[in-house]
């Protein structure tokens, strides 16, 4: 798992080669970060590490480099990234690698580097030998979205980090606002750990106060009023929309996209699905799709649809300019009574 890679690295327990693979990119970031800590001293930069683009540079020239002594310091750290001969994908790059020096070097990693390869793609040729050899020798590293669990532990973690605590009550708010986008938390988290400087800890009403509301969270709470028949709250929550001079045409489509996942979950739950298979099913983080089990409960799949047809015809009839467009959503708003 990511943050128990993590807590080896902070104690300085490193592995010769390392994979990296997956396209979340805060993930990878945080992760080469930590070994720029942990593994040099900010003396040793300089002299003990290297990063070579493997779409420009032949993989023997880097090995080269990890098989040179570190000058002072007692390791090297080098980081090899885009290896795209590990996939099955066409690439533009016309660097020819001699892929079995590689092989060579997994066999008897040198003992006084580090290798990093960070390969930030959905998946690997499993046919490759390279790719069996990296999977079965290197500490594979998944720059993947994390789920609920480990979202909240990395939250917990991050706020302990920085001798605060935050509560689960909190850590679940903040997850309701924020989304699960790495970046934005990790932002929002910050922000919040400033401003509790003195109290060293953040509440609900904490979260509440400082993370701002994206678009789609304020139709979210939206949509949340309209499935508990709050056609008032709904309005309102438009009304400040548009003051925000937010597009009518905007709001309609995550309303609609908000509405599809609710009937789409509830076809595939009756189906049997779990969560995580209708998450896998859907390509959305569990999260989103546990948020909409517990929402979507007033309506059923009839009206669901009903509801994605009435936004489709208002979609067409607000683009077509058959009415004004804040009009036509608010009338549509006020049907769902």
């Amino acid at each position: 798992m990511v943050l128990d890679v993590w807590k080896d690295i902070k104690k300085k327990q490193f592995a010769p080669v390392y994979l990296l693979l997956g396209n979340e990119s805060y993930l990878i970031n945080e992760t080469k970060q930590l070994l720029l800590e942990h593994a040099l001293s900010e003396d040793e930069l300089d002299f003990n590490f290297a990063q070579f683009d493997l779409e420009e540079t032949p993989i023997e020239t880097a090995l080269e480099d990890a098989e040179t002594m570190p000058f002072i310091g007692e390791r090297r750290l080098v980081f090899l990234m885009n290896p795209f001969f590990l996939t099955a994908e066409k690439n533009k790059s016309k660097v020819e690698h001699n892929v079995k020096k590689l092989e060579q070097y997994l066999a008897d990693p040198a003992p006084f580097s580090i290798i990093v390869l960070v390969a930030p793609y959905e998946k690997l040729d499993e046919r490759k030998k390279i790719t069996k050899e990296l999977k079965r020798k290197a500490a594979l590293f998944e720059a993947k979205k994390l789920s609920e669990h480990d979202l909240k532990t990395w939250t917990r973690e991050r706020a302990a980090a920085a001798q605060v605590e935050m509560d689960d009550a909190a850590i679940e708010m903040l997850l309701e606002l924020a989304g699960t986008n790495l970046m934005m938390l990790a932002n929002e988290m910050d922000k919040m750990i400033l401003y509790v400087e003195e109290e060293r800890t953040i509440d609900v009403e904490t979260v509440e106060k400082l993370v701002a509301k994206s678009l789609e969270q304020n139709v979210f709470t939206l949509v949340d009023h309209l499935l508990q028949r709050n056609i008032e709250q709904a309005l309102s929550i438009y009304h400040e929309l548009l003051r925000q001079n937010e597009e009518p045409i905007k709001i309609l489509g995550v309303i609609a996209s908000q509405v599809r996942l609710m009937y789409q979950v509830k076809g595939l739950s009756k189906q049997g699905y779990s969560q995580q298979k209708i998450a896998s099913a859907l390509k959305i983080h569990p999260y989103r799709v546990k948020l909409a089990f517990q929402k979507n409960g007033k309506f059923d799949e009839r009206e669901l649809l009903a509801i994605i047809n009435d936004l489709a015809e208002a979609d067409y009839k607000m683009k077509t300019g058959q009415i004004e467009k804040a009009i036509a959503l608010e009338l549509l708003l006020m049907k769902m009574r």
